[in-house]
């Protein structure tokens, strides 16, 4: 059910911004960037801060924030920054200690609902009248607490001028590349040390291929089924095997490294997402890239779906959340909060007020996956929180770190993570 629901909302989601966009130009263009317009009282004298786990933005963001606290009189935008990995920790922290920042990255599934006590209710915002259907991030109780930053895809990232896709179909033809490529003294496939770019996002393949995957994450919980003994898994885990000996050993490099390699043509393919385009700005690329699904079991498709969500502290003073409501209510419908969304942060829209004619080829890549219902839902959204960093990092370090470790062993280190995760 989740696969489906999934499928059909981010087709709608596509369809309805590439719909949208030629007739909310005119719309846009006279919306002002006045803050005074937005609420009819204007806030003055008052800092609002933003923290966000998603560290590609963070310059960005700063210059947004730059510009936005130019044109008002008064509000001051500070980026607070962040590693990335521990991010959650550190909100946590600050919000307990009363110290939390006005604005932050909300996230989705479980780890918003363990927010959702510190989260304001945006339900009353004119502008959340734009959130594609089924992309609004609510609590168990209804409330509106975050809103998507926008929808995001990942797979393998891979240099055309080095792989030809239409030739990987499954197991055999992708390990043939592998080595093909290793051969060729070019690095093969790399996975990163940050452990979502590590185990989290390559993860998600085997369990959005189940046949049900809410209902087999709920299984593993129960203890009724297991990784281990599971085809699409043992097939998945034949996959890591030959990533482990033909690729960089991930527990080696970190994102800026891995983006680096492939950006100067030195590795051919990187599992990541359209994010990573915004790595490449200070490279000059001369080749054109795409986006390969992980072909086990045949698969032809790609991971889709919502990453994060904005939210508001709660707990923050009332002009500090009133502040922050125009901030948002700016970002979500001036033409310059747009642009910045799609053209800056590289976003594919989750909103039906923005167009997506500028989007770089890899937002372009999930784009078409998408529209052609290629898409595998995020299930990692509801995995039992906090396992990926205390749990499956542990056991996907042990794996890369010992050569003679099998995929089936390493299957069997990860049933212990769950395990472990949700007694």
């Amino acid at each position: 059910m989740l696969k489906k629901i999934s499928v059909i909302l981010v087709s709608i989601l596509i369809i309805s911004t590439i719909a949208v966009g030629c007739k909310s130009e005119s719309a846009s263009d006279t919306q002002s960037t006045d803050t005074t317009q937005t609420t009819g009282s204007k806030v003055k004298d008052v800092t609002i801060t933003i923290f966000q786990s998603k560290v590609e933005i963070t310059e960005q963001l700063e210059k947004l924030a730059k510009e936005y606290s130019d044109m008002t009189d008064g509000v001051e935008v500070e980026v607070w920054g962040t590693t990335g990995d521990d991010y959650m920790t550190q909100l946590q922290t600050k919000l307990g200690a009363g110290q939390g920042p006005t604005i932050l990255s909300a996230g989705v599934g479980t780890e918003a609902e363990d927010l959702s006590d510190y989260l304001y209710d945006l339900s009353n915002e004119e502008y959340v009248k734009y959130i594609a259907p089924g992309m609004e991030v609510r609590s168990k109780d209804g409330k509106l607490i975050g809103i998507p930053y926008g929808a995001e895809g990942f797979g393998f990232v891979y240099n055309k001028s080095l792989v030809d896709a239409s030739k990987i179909t499954d197991y055999d033809s992708f390990s043939n590349t592998l080595k093909e490529l290793k051969e060729s003294d070019v690095q093969a496939v790399s996975l990163t040390k940050e452990a979502y770019f590590l185990i989290a996002h390559i993860l998600n393949v085997p369990f959005a291929l189940q046949d049900d995957p809410e209902a087999f994450v709920e299984e593993l919980t129960n203890g009724t089924k297991k990784m281990t003994g599971n085809p699409i898994f043992e097939e998945w885990a034949k996959f890591m095997e030959i990533i482990k000996s033909e690729g960089v050993n991930p527990l080696e490099i970190n994102y800026d490294t891995q983006t680096g390699d492939f950006a100067t043509g030195k590795t051919a393919m990187i599992h990541q997402g359209n994010w990573a385009y915004g790595m490449f700005d200070s490279y000059d690329i001369d080749f054109d890239m795409g986006i390969l699904s992980m072909p086990v079991n045949g698969n032809d498709k790609i991971s889709v779906g919502i990453p994060n969500s904005w939210g508001i502290n709660a707990s923050a003073s009332e002009d500090e959340i009133k502040a922050a409501l125009e901030f948002l209510d700016w970002l979500f419908t001036s033409e310059k909060g747009q642009s910045y969304i799609v053209d800056k942060f590289g976003f594919i829209p989750a909103m039906t007020n923005m167009k997506t004619d500028t989007l770089d080829p890899l937002g372009k890549e999930v784009a078409e996956y998408t529209a052609s219902g290629k898409t595998l839902p995020w299930v990692f959204n509801i995995w039992p929180a906090g396992i990926v960093n205390n749990d499956f990092v542990p056991a996907t370090q042990k794996f890369f770190s010992n050569e003679k470790m099998t995929g089936n062993e390493f299957l069997q280190e990860l049933d212990k993570a769950w395990e472990n995760a949700t007694k």
